[in-house]
């Protein structure tokens, strides 16, 4: 794999790096048991970290592959088809490759509680979402926590970082803890079902009650599902009501097959990751190794909500506690470009009153907004970052060399209480 993929990446070091641009070697390596389904959908495969991922779906008669360039590129159609569809009615994501452990052993709620900024003692089928931290309170891992048991939780991360999130967790147990880490990636397949109508889509298939009542945001239970018992949590990374289905992987394909059978006559998209990605910056959601690093904290990156102050002592307590003390230098925005024509990727410069104040860490076109959306810091040595700072200052975002005119706020540009994905 890597003498074949070495090869290809310093032969791509000079050439031009466009948005998206995806390796061609050492292809096919991990494939969920969805692959092959998804690829008769129309699926346009990308790759990260091993794992072939259906980042857009074409219609019939086109052909899924990429054709680059700084401007919309093909799949720019499809992705906002699939786009829309999550927000008006429902979509289907495969979800396999994002990264899954288990922690068990009895002193694994003080364990988790010691790295991680949330309050992790937390009632059985409670899902809480919350960042590991490093000594200096800097953002180790970004992490949803699911307590299964007394004394064992299952954490579900990115695919990017699942060797240094498994190597992070082992890292820190101490001597004499009573903690095991196990890496159940491959165990389970996943399907986001996601949108408004997940409700519907779902009823098709399982017996469960999927109301608020009976199961609230943030929660997970054991359910029936075509002829399968499933772990469901009803959680979102695009910002609507949605379920993560946990399939155990033996059953995958006959889940997935009932699943299309059952909800043949219902109105769904398959989506892809280009849609999830603008999908989850209207909401001003985090991505983990592009937003947020070791070197942010919580408070920094707009994420203090996720932190409990007044639990007993935890990495980094301190310095989190500084910084709500002292106030920041440092802080991220949502950024919105008024000009829907450029597009944001990455790396863009934050102009503030005309001096270079930051850059975006992530962004993309957002179909429901119309315009191009990004995260990113804004920095000041001299002055406190208030929300009033933020407020006063007049914005433009460097594109291909030209500055466009430019809204920064705390808030997302979409549902900014969230009241879709938890009340829907």
């Amino acid at each position: 794999y890597l003498h074949d993929r070495s090869v290809e990446g310093l032969g791509l070091l000079f050439s031009m790096h466009y948005p998206y641009l995806q390796f061609e070697s050492s292809r096919l390596v991990k494939k969920s048991p969805f692959h092959d389904r998804l690829l008769n959908a129309g699926a346009c495969f990308g790759e990260e970290s091993g794992w072939e991922r259906a980042n857009f779906y074409v219609q019939s008669g086109k052909k899924a592959q990429y054709e680059y360039s700084f401007k919309r590129q093909n799949w720019f159609a499809d992705s906002a088809r699939e786009h829309m569809a999550v927000r008006n009615s429902v979509g289907v994501f495969d979800q396999t490759s994002f990264a899954k452990f288990l922690v068990q052993g009895r002193d694994a709620c003080s364990f988790l509680n010691g790295i991680c900024g949330a309050q992790l003692d937390i009632p059985c089928g409670k899902i809480v979402y919350t960042q590991a931290l490093n000594l200096q309170g800097g953002i180790a891992a970004d992490w949803t926590v699911l307590r299964i048991a007394q004394d064992e939780y299952w954490i579900n991360t990115g695919v990017i970082s699942q060797s240094r999130d498994l190597a992070f967790l082992r890292n820190n147990i101490v001597e004499n803890q009573h903690v095991t880490v196990t890496d159940i990636t491959s165990a389970y397949a996943v399907l986001g079902i996601m949108g408004p109508d997940s409700r519907k889509l779902l009823d098709t298939i399982s017996p469960a009650d999927f109301s608020d009542e009976a199961f609230p945001f943030f929660s997970s239970k054991i359910i029936d599902f075509g002829y399968a018992r499933v772990r469901a949590n009803r959680i979102s990374y695009v910002g609507e009501l949605g379920w993560e289905i946990f399939i155990p992987t033996e059953f995958a394909l006959g889940c997935f097959d009932q699943l299309l059978e059952t909800a043949k006559d219902f109105p769904w998209q398959f989506a892809g990751y280009h849609a999830m990605n603008s999908l989850r910056l209207e909401k001003g959601f985090r991505h983990w190794g592009h937003d947020i690093t070791n070197l942010d904290t919580p408070i920094e990156a707009g994420l203090g909500f996720a932190v409990d102050l007044t639990k007993n002592s935890f990495n980094g307590k301190k310095k989190l506690l500084l910084q709500k003390e002292q106030g920041l230098h440092k802080r991220m925005v949502c950024c919105k470009l008024l000009d829907p024509d450029p597009l944001l990727n990455h790396l863009e410069p934050i102009y503030r009153n005309g001096l270079v104040v930051g850059y975006i860490t992530s962004g993309m076109f957002c179909h429901t907004v119309g315009s191009s959306l990004g995260l990113g810091y804004i920095q000041d040595a001299n002055e406190i970052i208030s929300r009033k700072y933020i407020e006063d200052g007049k914005y433009e975002i460097g594109v291909l060399g030209k500055k466009y005119p430019a809204l920064a706020q705390l808030e997302p540009f979409y549902d900014p209480k969230s009241l879709r994905m938890k009340s829907n």
